[in-house]
């Protein structure tokens, strides 16, 4: 197994250890502390699941050591220790800054007020269940217990712990300067990988015996309608299920069912050419048996006695079956079609080696295994445990649809950024049980969207599939607009992925990261940054019947204004608020200075290549800086050759608000931005490319109500390789005050309550002498409940500088 052999630098600096017989402390930083406990006095040196690298620059600290306590003094804390099996009393972790206003010291064995991680899995979760415990939390500590975790033995293989009476611990004590303490976690733990481009789109899965043929076509229907695909995934129905053949219960298998693939590798060849990637579903726990088209080549690399037709056991503690398990067993139906496996593991962390978990050991060879051609890697697998980050992406398991399981979701995801963990792929829509409710798959979408993975998901249900097509008019135009939204933010969210592993920053972060003082940002657990320029409020509850819209509380950080980019409604900051959206939107939030790179087709293609023409949304108000990464080789779906692997070009767009410039360095395609709640040309606009006015030759309009008011400035010409656009708006330009008056009518049409209400709220609403105190104060007057009211006076009062109307 040397070829499995991965970068880690285990061992820490001897400057940096403090031991005793039995105990052991390792100051990785300051502000990170390993502390270790073994009755026979033999530590752990080597890499395991969680910690793979230890080798950190040696902080200042100094020691106090007597015969019976022991004080190590950092920059950030004060341990005292009493030189006995650690306990509460004995082992203390006092703090010399003032990490957060409660001021008390971590005690081993104690719990803080954690602030979450996540869980193996949501299998018959309904609703709300507990995530266990990360590296953060408002005390400004935490610990993680490592004593249990599987080692790696720097041979390309794993080893158990040694038994007996040990402890194996990690103190993070980062205050609330929680992007910091992540940052120590990936140093110690890992990085992120670069997810591969295509993993971002949106994937097909459910569970069903598909045919060969009714798959493909199955694909050409999406097609037909332009709704872009990316991954083709394929259930466990790909292989012998019920085939009297089969001599188990059939959820392992290795061996196409020609009854329904008579010939896979056409079936591979189809999708590829329709420019989608491949995973087939794996339970890997019944083993290999006789039936199996690889069952003789396994055995006769494992010398196992095929006389009795005996089956080869699944036994990843042992380093010749996982070779052949790898390089036979799964490379034989990689060969057919199959870009990466679902890793489907859902029998426990047991094994016959204590200690060796073996979802743990299928994520780690698995995606290694992935990564053999250079490419980038890429599994999908339920989480094993801190350090799973290192082997994305994440199966949150079979998902009960209901409104509950919608609205745990969010805040299930953001959550898992506590321990590093970035990237889940839920069940979009919902897998099993629950009953039909179109609404809730619509809102789930649009999450699903604004999440890390977009898996589309249904049981084998005639009843549950999710076409599009398959729902109310209503619903399915908003979907498939959604669906087609996901493939046009591939340039950002693909740049959010690759910037995010290099500078260890999560797609998705709770609101409490950026703003760890504010106790507003712990109160909206739904709410969380979808990479740096945006802010999503997912809707996770049911419409209002009379009004047509749905409502989530959300917070605007005290950081300036906010736009949403579906509505271009201008928010002042530092508050919280009830936002109203109709069917087809949600809140999606830029604040002043963003930049968001989109693909500017309006029905992107399957695969998520990168695009020929891109369209920017600016929000200007504040200086601002986005780049668009692209790898050369997703300029097309065939498999790239050496000289294309990790070679990358970068646009940058730059905006300066003092000077309202625009600056955009590009390496190629057509441009156009969007100027989000811009409702004015500006007198002096300029456009020039390389410095050559083109002014004249550009298109500028300015769109309104329906659309979200915004100025647009499309370039009319393919840029060359190193082209600079500059678009001049004149000095300190500001977001529009705009008149909502024309959207609030229209919502108040379509309210379905009496007239002589909608009399008496227009009669409110339309009066523009009226002070806006005034026509709030006559609005609650009415007598009407906040669901009526609530959508008029979000507008009235949205943007502090005008009436808003």
């Amino acid at each position: 197994m040397k070829d499995f052999v991965f970068p880690s630098k285990p061992k820490a600096h001897l400057d940096a250890i403090i031991s005793g017989p039995q105990y052991r402390f390792t100051i990785l930083t300051d502000r990170l502390l390993r502390y270790e406990w073994a009755e026979d006095g033999q530590f752990v040196d080597q890499a395991s699941t969680f910690a793979i690298n230890r080798e950190f620059p040696v902080p200042d600290f100094h020691t106090k050591d007597t015969e019976d306590s022991l004080e190590i003094v950092t920059k950030a804390f004060h341990l005292s220790y009493d030189k006995k099996r650690f306990s509460t009393s004995g082992l203390v972790v006092g703090f010399n800054a003032k990490l957060t206003d409660w001021g008390a010291p971590w005690r081993f064995g104690s719990r803080c007020s954690n602030l979450g991680a996540t869980a193996r899995t949501l299998d018959e979760a309904d609703g709300r269940i507990d995530m266990g415990q990360g590296i953060l939390s408002r005390e400004g500590y935490a610990a993680i217990d490592d004593s249990d975790s599987m080692l790696f033995d720097g041979q390309g293989f794993v080893a158990g712990r040694n038994p007996g009476d040990r402890v194996d611990g990690y103190l993070f004590t980062y205050g609330l300067d929680y992007k910091a303490a992540i940052k120590a976690l990936y140093a110690l733990s890992g990085k992120q990988p670069v997810l591969p481009r295509y993993s971002l789109g949106n994937w097909w899965s459910r569970y069903y015996r598909y045919s060969q043929d009714g798959y493909v076509e199955l694909m050409d229907k999406f097609k037909e309608r332009d709704i872009p695909l990316s991954v083709a995934v394929v259930d466990m129905d790909w292989h012998m299920v019920k085939d009297s053949r089969v001599p188990h219960a059939g959820w392992t298998g290795y061996t196409w069912d020609d009854d329904v693939f008579p010939d896979p590798a056409k079936f591979g060849r189809d999708l590829h050419e329709r420019q989608l990637k491949i995973t087939l579903n794996d339970h890997p726990h019944a083993g290999i048996h006789y039936h199996e088209d690889s069952y003789d080549e396994m055995a006769k690399f494992l010398g196992h006695d095929t006389s009795k037709k005996t089956p080869i056991l699944f036994d990843p503690t042992s380093p010749k079956f996982m070779e052949a398990y790898l390089s036979i067993l799964h490379r034989n139906v990689e060969k057919v079609a199959c870009d990466f496996w679902w890793i489907d593991w859902q029998q426990g962390p047991y094994s016959k080696v204590p200690g060796l978990d073996p979802l743990w050991l299928l994520n780690h060879f698995h995606f290694l295994d992935n990564a053999r051609n250079g490419q980038k890697p890429l599994i999908f697998s339920r989480y094993a445990g801190p350090g799973s980050h290192r082997y994305p992406v994440g199966f949150s398991g079979d998902t009960i649809i209901s409104w509950a399981s919608l609205e745990f979701q969010p805040e299930f995801t953001a959550t898992a950024s506590n321990i590093g963990y970035g990237w889940w792929s839920h069940d979009i829509g919902g897998h099993m049980m629950g009953s039909r409710d179109d609404e809730l798959v619509t809102r789930w979408i649009q999450y699903g969207v604004f999440s890390p993975l977009m898996r589309l998901h249904s049981s084998n249900s005639p009843w549950m599939s999710k076409e599009p097509w398959m729902y109310k008019k209503e619903h399915e135009l908003v979907m498939e607009n959604f669906l087609k939204l996901r493939h046009r933010l591939v340039p950002y969210i693909y740049t959010m992925n690759v910037t995010g592993a290099a500078d260890d920053e999560p797609l998705v972060q709770p609101m409490y990261w950026s703003f760890p003082e504010q106790d507003e940002a712990y109160s909206v657990p739904n709410q969380y940054y979808f990479g740096s320029e945006l802010i999503v409020a997912p809707v996770v509850k049911p419409r209002d019947s009379r009004t047509g819209l749905g409502v989530v509380q959300a917070w605007f950080p005290p950081t300036g204004r906010y736009v949403d980019i579906f509505t271009g409604t201008v928010y002042d900051g530092d508050r919280t608020l009830n936002l109203y959206r109709p069917l087809e939107m949600i809140p999606v939030l830029a604040h002043e200075g963003s930049i968001i790179p989109l693909d500017a087709s309006a029905t992107p293609g399957n695969g998520c290549l990168n695009p020929e023409s891109f369209e920017v949304l600016v929000v200007v108000g504040n200086d601002g800086k986005a780049s668009v990464v692209e790898e050369v080789m997703d300029d097309t779906n065939d498999v790239p050759g050496e000289k294309l692997r990790d070679h990358q070009r970068t646009s940058t767009v730059k905006y300066v608000q003092a000077e309202g410039k625009l600056i955009a360095k590009v390496v190629g395609g057509s441009w156009k931005f969007r100027l989000l709640a811009v409702t004015e040309i500006p007198k002096d606009l300029k456009v020039t490319v390389n410095s050559k006015d083109i002014t004249k030759d550009v298109t500028v309009i300015i769109e309104n109500y329906p659309q979200a008011p915004s100025m647009v400035i499309d370039c009319p010409f393919k840029a060359g390789a190193n082209d600079e656009i500059t678009i001049e708006l004149g000095k300190d330009p500001q977001l529009s005050i705009l008149d909502h008056t024309a959207r609030m009518e229209k919502m108040l049409l379509e309210y379905q309550t009496v007239i002589n209400t909608k009399d008496r709220i227009w009669g409110v609403i339309n009066d523009r002498k009226t002070p806006i105190n005034v026509k709030i104060g006559k609005l609650m007057g009415l007598g009407l409940d906040e669901a009526l009211i609530g959508p008029l006076t979000e507008l009235v009062l949205a943007d502090g500088r005008g009436l808003s109307l």
